[in-house]
């Protein structure tokens, strides 16, 4: 590499870096390499198809502009996608031009089959999986637990297990990406001659519709059997697309026959999906379906200690604290507000703490103000304790539950305005003289046990945190 390209690179990045948040900036430009300068075509290496596709989608302009600042009007960008075999890379080029009195990033040199790099010996297919998404940056919890060792047993032994298909749905934000990306890198490690290919149902479903005007189905279903793991994402978009379904269906039954992995993920299990044809239906059921649930406090917790410590970034624990109490039910809303928090840090030059979290996370979620109620009391109690809301109202004389009922009386009286009639109300009926035990319960305890007051202590920290996140706490 000689200097004139690092150059022109470095100015380039300079102007980028202007532009883009810092974190955009981290992941998506600081990976790329300068290759080589000839005349006004500047050639960048990028990881994969992921990077050179976001980059044309979210910051075409601003690249552009740069480009155009170094090199002039008729400047040219040149992508090298590298395969593990450094003198043979696949190359796509774009020129920048004038078009309609606009300056645009085109594509003028696209590879044919999107997934295919030319090697040495062979043909190879790009997996197109993000080099984030693996085992190792994926957090277990109780809420993934099953999914999570299905997916390992099924890399382990890809196509040979009981798992197949391995069937992934979970409601969005949850993980069902990154799990299933994550089993194709784990079969890349252990298997590095298998072929693995990760493609969403929309972009399968354009393969389907460009073979179809060139008459080339059988060429689509042959490039497809020669896949050892397959994984499809957002299945539930086969919907009313009968011509795919027919074509997916006939590669689904060849890989299966001949004993390949099929890895499926859908927001919905396989019951519930709607306008797919039976016999497809059917053949999802044939594997393991396994539920991705809401993430746990301690598990949200963990997910973003654990994004931290990949990004090296430092972040105080009760902000931590405050956006795991506050985003409950996505997982990539989760990781934005952090991303967002660092982000305004960042720009605005302040301090990471709960008066700038307050100002983020109103941006993801609307209860930071609202009243505390019976229920939100109740359904955080019985989060904390791993029991479903109605146990809690229940009639069940169980240890573990009457204790749990009886903090949560006592934290409805404390922490509401409710009238004690009400309060029993809630729980299942009961009166007002069952909330008096209950609060003489909860205050003798609180003297002879420390680990009871200690759990009080956390759910109330956990009430006024979560619904109000003051600067005090």
């Amino acid at each position: 590499m000689n200097a004139n390209v690092t150059t022109v690179w470095a100015n380039c990045l300079s102007h980028i870096k202007r532009h883009v948040p810092p974190q955009s900036f981290k992941t998506w430009f600081e990976p790329i390499r300068p290759v080589r300068l000839a005349q006004n075509a500047l050639t960048i290496q990028v990881p994969n198809k992921i990077y050179y596709e976001w980059l044309e989608d979210h910051y075409l302009d601003v690249m552009k502009a740069s480009l155009r600042k170094e090199l002039g009007e008729n400047a040219r960008l040149e992508y090298q996608i590298p395969n593990g075999k450094p003198k043979h890379p696949a190359r796509k080029t774009s020129n920048i031009h004038k078009d309609d009195d606009n300056l645009k990033l085109r594509d003028a040199g696209a590879i044919q089959n999107p997934f295919v790099i030319p090697g040495i010996k062979k043909m190879e297919v790009n997996p197109q999986l993000n080099p984030k998404y693996t085992f190792d940056t994926y957090i277990e919890g109780d809420c993934n637990q099953l999914a999570r060792s299905a997916g390992l047993a099924v890399a382990k032994e890809p196509g040979t297990t009981h798992f197949n298909p391995l069937f992934i749905f979970g409601n969005v934000g949850l993980g069902k990406t990154h799990l299933a990306q994550a089993i194709g890198h784990e079969v890349l490690q252990r298997f590095p001659e298998k072929i693995v290919l990760y493609v969403s149902t929309s972009k399968f479903t354009n393969q389907v519709i460009e073979s179809i005007k060139n008459n080339a189905t059988t060429d689509l279903v042959n490039f497809y059997q020669t896949i050892d793991v397959l994984i499809i994402d957002d299945i539930q978009f086969l919907a009313r697309r009968k011509k795919t379904q027919e074509i997916f269906f006939n590669i689904f039954n060849q890989l299966h026959q001949h004993k390949k992995q099929l890895v499926l993920t859908s927001d919905r299990p396989p019951k519930d999906l709607q306008d797919i044809e039976e016999r497809l239906i059917s053949r999802f059921k044939w594997g393991l379906s396994a539920d991705l649930g809401v993430p746990d406090f301690e598990t949200r917790m963990a997910i973003l200690e654990s994004k931290m410590m990949r990004e090296g970034i430092e972040v105080p624990e009760n902000v931590i604290e405050f956006i795991s109490f506050n985003i409950k039910e996505n997982i990539r809303e989760l990781e934005g507000v952090l991303v967002s928090l660092i982000a305004q840090s960042s720009l605005n030059k302040r301090n990471i703490d709960l008066a700038l979290a307050k100002e983020v996370i109103q941006n993801f979620v609307s209860n930071i103000h609202k009243e505390i109620t019976v229920d939100f009391i109740q359904n955080l109690v019985a989060e904390h304790f791993k029991i479903p809301v109605e146990t809690l109202k229940s009639k069940t004389r169980k240890r573990q539950i009457v204790i749990a009922r009886q903090l949560s009386m006592f934290l409805a009286k404390k922490m509401t305005r409710a009238s004690l009639k009400k309060i029993g109300e809630t729980f299942g009926g009961r009166d007002h003289s069952t909330v008096i035990h209950a609060l003489r319960a909860v205050e003798n305890m609180l003297d002879t046990d420390p680990a009871f007051k200690q759990t009080l202590e956390e759910l109330s920290k956990k009430i006024t945190l979560s619904m109000h996140g003051n600067d005090e706490i």
